[in-house]
């Protein structure tokens, strides 16, 4: 399909799509949005920032608006779950968006807000409900919700939800959903896990995987830095120093490790602020919203945090610390080179680090450019970074990727997250790049 014409979808939907500026349809759209106009189930495997969120949200508000019907009280037509609250927002603001033509009702409920209002908001009903499984559940529990009527389950960034070790909740949520529905599940990875939850939930689904298993974005330039643990805050205040560094996502592993790298980086002057787990919903909501309109030019996550963040125009991802598991490592660079777009990885790894970075390089079948070692902590090393490169030309959307958008190996050694010191080789690194 090389146009949304091709589709069939109703002239309120185009019209939505025409005002979003989006012209072709993304590979992942090309092959889902058939499918599930089909009423089959489907199994979609795509890099994130691929257009994931339209190759269900368009074909669902098509299928759900023809014809309309009321919504059933405490219940709803359709539902999406997702791991996280930033996840959840965007896909509500994705649904709202193309349907804003159609008469559906949309909403989504996650934790870490007042549980009153949404149980308020669902009284009447809802056609597409947007949820966390943890929230979910506690709506359900309270009879304010009913799974009863559901026609359309989607479950979105699975893999997530499994490392998140809401398994026991999607298996709950399971038992309460009507049997004959349409079940469509999208991931980004696809481990033993994830296909046994796909065998659960799936019924003779349409397989889609417009990439390899865990490949990441080849616009992605990807360079890994080697540098001792105690010299990665001083490195990564030089880096942010150079002026391409325009907006910058820094992963760490841990919510204290985001919160002491930014207080080291508005110690040097630098705008930055963290968004992680131990942030309230209203503190993570203006930390997003500081970062997209540029008051942060750094936002500073977790992994779980970060799972939902679809932030345009992200020159940088910078791995503070490399993470214990390679398809986080995906995860975190899709970030940058979205919907077309260019975009640069940077990796800080120490000593410790170095089995993260050969099981990442296995795991993607590619090495990771070095861009300089150390001798010692502190010798000279590093030999430069990576400039932005310029993006191709392409006929899609700057925003045509949309809003969107392995189980953790708890024996693996975890790196001490430390910091401090001086770092002769980052001055070296100034002094060479300026």
């Amino acid at each position: 399909m090389s146009s949304f014409l091709d589709f069939g979808l109703s002239a309120p939907i185009l019209r939505a799509l025409a005002a979003e500026r989006y012209t072709a349809p993304t590979p992942i759209q090309s092959q889902a949005i058939p499918t599930v106009l089909s009423g089959r189930d489907l199994c979609g495997i795509a890099q994130t920032g691929t257009g994931k969120t339209a190759a269900f949200a368009l074909p669902m508000l098509q299928r759900l608006s023809e014809p309309p019907r009321a919504t059933p009280p405490r219940g709803c037509r359709a539902l999406v779950l997702g791991p996280t609250r930033e996840l959840a927002t965007q896909i509500v603001e994705s649904f709202r968006t193309y349907g804003r033509g159609t008469s559906l009702s949309v909403a989504a409920v996650f934790g870490g807000v007042p549980i009153g209002p949404q149980q308020r908001r669902l009284l009447p009903g809802v056609d597409i409900l947007v949820a966390t499984p943890g929230r979910l559940l506690d709506l359900i529990d309270r009879k304010s919700l009913v799974l009863s009527t559901v026609e359309v389950l989607v479950l979105d960034e699975a893999d997530r939800m499994l490392d998140l070790g809401f398994i026991h909740a999607l298996k709950r949520i399971a038992k309460l959903l009507p049997p004959r529905r349409q079940t469509l599940l999208f991931s980004a990875t696809m481990p033993r896990p994830m296909a046994m939850l796909a065998q659960e939930y799936l019924d003779d689904p349409v397989t889609v995987a417009v990439a390899p298993t865990a490949t990441t974005v080849d616009l992605v330039d990807q360079g890994v830095i080697f540098v001792a643990s105690t010299e990665k805050r001083e490195l990564l205040t030089t880096l942010l120093g150079d002026p391409s560094f325009a907006r910058v996502l820094v992963f760490t592993r841990t919510k204290h490790g985001a919160d002491r790298v930014v207080r080291h980086l508005v110690g040097a002057g630098i705008d930055a602020i963290a968004i992680h787990g131990n942030k309230s919903q209203p503190q993570r909501e203006r930390a997003l919203a500081g970062f997209r309109a540029g008051r942060s030019r750094v936002l500073v996550a977790t992994d779980i945090a970060a799972r939902g963040i679809d932030v345009e125009c992200v020159s940088h991802v910078i791995n503070f610390e490399l993470p214990n598991v390679p398809e986080d490592y995906v995860h975190r660079i899709g970030r940058t080179a979205r919907a077309g777009a260019a975009g640069t990885a940077i990796s800080l790894c120490s000593d410790e680090e170095r089995p993260y970075l050969r099981d990442i390089e296995k795991v993607m079948r590619r090495a990771v450019r070095s861009l300089g070692a150390r001798a010692e902590p502190t010798g000279p090393v590093h030999s430069g970074w990576i400039a932005p490169r310029e993006p191709p030309a392409t006929s899609a959307s700057p925003r045509a990727g949309e809003r969107q958008g392995s189980a953790l190996s708890a024996n693996r050694r975890r790196p001490k997250d430390t910091g401090g010191g001086q770092n002769r080789a980052a001055r070296s690194l100034q002094k060479r790049h300026g």
